[in-house]
C-alpha cells in the first residue's frame, strides 16, 4: 500500500467518524426536545387522542365519547409525574442534610452550587414541584 492511498483512508476514517459523532449529537439533541415536548400535559393528551384515533380507526362519535377519558389520564399521569418528582426532590435533599456533618465547608459550598444547578435543570424542564425552591439546609452547628 502505497503513501498517498494509506493518508486517503486515514483521512475517509476519521471524516466517516466526525459524520457519525455529528450524528449522534444532533440526534440526541431531536429526541431530547422530542422527548420533553411530549410530556407537557396538553399535548401528551392530544397525541394519546391522535395515536387511539390513527390506530383504532375511531369514528369521529367515538373520539367524543374517548376524549374526556384520555383527559382524565393525562391528568392523573402529570400528577403521578409531579407527586414522584416530589419524592425524588426530597430523597436528594434528606440525604443532602445527612451528608452535610460529614464535609468540609468548602464541599458544603460546592454541593449548595450543585442542589442550585440540578433545581435550575428541574425548573427548566417543567419537572420542578410548584412554588420556590426550598432553602438549603443549615450548616450543622448553627
Amino acid at each position: 500500500m502505497n503513501k498517498s492511498l494509506r493518508w486517503k483512508l486515514i483521512v475517509a476514517f476519521v471524516l466517516i467518524f466526525l459524520a457519525g459523532a455529528a450524528c449522534g449529537f444532533f440526534g440526541a439533541i431531536h429526541m431530547h426536545q422530542a422527548f420533553f415536548a411530549r410530556m407537557a400535559p396538553g399535548s401528551m393528551a392530544q397525541h394519546m387522542k391522535e395515536r387511539m384515533r390513527a390506530e383504532l380507526k375511531l369514528t369521529p362519535d367515538q373520539m367524543l365519547k374517548i376524549s374526556p377519558i384520555i383527559d382524565r389520564a393525562a391528568s392523573q399521569l402529570t400528577m403521578a409525574r409531579e407527586q414522584t418528582m416530589r419524592s425524588v426532590h426530597e430523597i436528594f435533599n434528606q440525604t443532602h442534610r445527612e451528608m452535610q456533618p460529614l464535609l468540609t465547608p468548602e464541599q458544603r459550598v460546592k454541593l449548595e452550587e450543585m442542589e442550585k444547578r440540578h433545581s435550575r435543570l428541574l425548573h427548566r424542564h417543567g419537572f420542578m414541584p410548584p412554588g420556590p425552591p426550598p432553602p438549603p439546609p443549615p450548616p450543622p452547628g448553627d
